[in-house]
Order: structure tokens, then sequence, then C-alpha cells
């Protein structure tokens, strides 16, 4: 999605469906996979352990890994505030008290020569309730891909590095997410241009000392981008890409193109001998990659808001059939290029995405 200078906004959607299946009112212990049926029963109110409960009996606590992988549930994220005048801090506040759920994911946007992390980035990451910062910057902002990857912007990328170096903490990082909006036929913004600028960037990070920064890269996911003969070629390496994103959205409005529900969000096709839909082919091509649904929006239809409702609770029935996708992070906004995506925009689409975040899916330790 295009955006204006900003330096937050954040997430949809936060991320998902992991490995292990979630501890009912019987507190099972998680299991390696999860079925639609172990989803559903995520959505059910958290319940505390009894007095006479063994060690055996309580879940298992999910926690990452050193790329900030889950070792079972989701990571619940978001973009909070988008194309507002908020702060980080207050726009997540604000998405937090709304939702009922704390975030683990504050998803943040930059372009540049801005200087980010930013102070406020920093406070929300260093308060009590500990929080990953995933941010997106666009390295290329006023040059080209072509221009990073041949070193024309390695003093801005070194800059950067003594940032990231500074951070209290591991963060995201997406690298000009989107790329398949801004491919051109030449100019220094080919497909394979980007890959160059992505791989010349993490390698000059590293050779830097960064040690401390996960990457990601972002797809825009738009069925008519991916079938392009350029597609393919976006993709720099798996040495260099530790996480895959997707930036999928919906209507609520029926009967159109993007109205559907949780698995038209994530692996929607039109025309399945041309493309198989986009966890379709992540999984097939770069199955080793943990995914995550780094945005993703439902665009409000004041007619009928019963219709977002039912969107957003098709999230947890749906969400075991796509077990690769380990964060899911919301893209909250009131004024998105095409709508209203916020949670809270009517009373029941609310209802339905506080039912989602009481989810003992995303009880991950960070």
């Amino acid at each position: 999605m295009k955006r204006p200078k900003m330096t937050l906004v954040a997430a949809l959607v936060l991320a998902l469906a992991g490995s292990g299946a979630i501890a009912s009112a019987t507190l099972r212990e998680p299991v390696a996979g999860l079925s639609e049926a172990d989803a559903s029963q995520g959505l059910h109110k958290r319940t505390e352990p009894t007095t006479t409960a063994t060690s055996e009996s309580r879940p298992k606590r999910c926690a990452v890994d050193p790329k900030l992988v889950p070792s079972c549930g989701l990571l619940w994220g978001v973009a909070p505030g988008a194309f507002t005048d908020l702060s980080s801090g207050s726009a997540l506040a604000n998405f937090e008290r709304t939702t009922g759920r704390p975030a683990d994911i504050l998803h943040s946007y930059h372009r540049g020569d801005e200087v980010f992390p930013t102070k406020d980035e920093i406070a929300v990451v260093q308060q009590p309730r500990k929080r990953v910062l995933f941010a997106n910057w666009k390295v290329a902002w006023d040059t080209t891909w072509a221009d990073v990857a041949a070193g024309g912007e390695d003093a801005r990328i070194d800059r950067a590095a003594a940032r990231f170096k500074a951070f209290p903490g591991t963060m995201l990082l997406a690298l000009h997410h989107e790329p398949e909006n801004d491919v051109r036929s030449g100019g220094g913004m080919t497909a394979r241009d980007y890959a160059a600028m992505f791989r010349h960037t993490v390698q000059r990070l590293r050779a830097d000392g960064v040690r401390n920064v996960v990457f990601v890269l972002v797809y825009m996911a738009y069925q008519p981008w991916c079938e392009q003969s350029w597609f393919e070629d976006l993709y720099p390496g798996d040495d260099v890409v530790d996480w895959i994103g997707m930036d999928p959205y919906l209507f609520a409005k029926p009967g159109g193109y993007g109205f559907g529900d949780f698995a038209y969000l994530v692996n929607h096709t039109s025309n399945p001998a041309k493309w198989p839909g986009f966890y379709s082919w992540v999984t097939k091509t770069h199955g080793g990659k943990p995914l995550m649904v780094a945005e993703w929006g439902v665009y409000e239809h004041a007619a009928d808001p019963a219709q977002k409702a039912w969107i957003f609770s098709t999230v947890a029935q749906q969400i075991g059939r796509f077990p690769a996708i380990r964060a899911l992070v919301y893209f909250d906004s009131p004024n998105a290029p095409k709508g209203d995506t916020r949670p809270d925009s009517s009373p029941p689409a609310l209802s339905e995405f506080k039912k989602l975040a009481e989810s003992q899916l995303f009880d991950v330790a960070l």
C-alpha cells in the first residue's frame, strides 16, 4: 500500500498460525501442527490452570527463537493509527485499549535518511510489556534500487547500522515493502534491481556488525503483479531473507473483488492455472521460511456492518489451514486509501475482532 511519510503506521495483521495446538479448557499441551478445530478452540476465553492441575497438564509456553519465530502460536501485531497524526505510543495504546490485547509487534514505516528507530519507538519497546519493532525502510528513497545495489547509498546504510546496533533488542526490518508496485522495465527499478538492492543492503548491514536485525521480504501479494514474468526475479536469496510477508486486504462490500473470508485474504486466485494463490505459491517455492501477514485490513461497508464482522469471525475458523503463517499484523487506519480499516469501525466488527484478540493462539512470550 502506498503511504505518505510516516514515522509509524502499522500493523495488520498481525501474525498467525504456526505450529502447536492450543490448550483448551482441559489444558492439554500443544502439539506440532495446528488443526482448524484447534484454531477454533483458540477463540475460547483464556482459562487459568486450577490449583489441582499438574505441570504436565498446563499449556506449553510458546516462545520465540533468535529469528523471532514462535515455537507455537502466532505473534500479534499492529500498525496503529496509520494516516493519522498520533505518535506510535499513543496510537498503540489506543489500539490495545480498544481491542483488549497487548501487541507483540509495533509496525512502523520509514524512508531514506529518516532517523529511526525513533525515540518514541524505542520507548514503546522498553515498556515493561515487551514488544518487537517491525520497521519498513525504503532505502532507495530519492534514488534507485540499482544505485543502492551499486553502493551509492552505503553511507546511508552505515548510519542506519550504527542506530540498529544501539537499539535495545532484536527488530524486524522490511526493505522497501510491496516492491511489485514500483517495478519498472528499466531506470534502475527492475525486479532484479530490487533483489540486488535487498541483498546488498543486508550484506552491508551485516558487514557493519549488525546482529540484532531480522530481515523480512514483504510482497504486496496482489494477483495481477504475481502473474508478471518478472515476479520471481524479486527474490534476493534465502541467505538474506529470514521471513516472508504479504500485505493483503479485503472489502466488506459483497459482490466485488476483495470480498471474502480469511482463506480468500491469504490465498485468493481467480485462475489457478496462472496463479495458485499467494500462500500456496510461497509455501511451495520458499517453504522453509516463516510467513507473516505483515499488513492486513478489512475496509468497512457502512451499509452492512455485519459483513466486516463476519470476515473477522473467519480468521479463527480458517487459520489452521495455513500453518506457515506465524505472525498477523493489522493495519489500523480510519483513512486508509480505500476506506476505514479500524477494527472498531462498527460495534459488530469490534465484537468479532475482540473475540479473535482473546485467542490463546497469540499467547507467545517474547
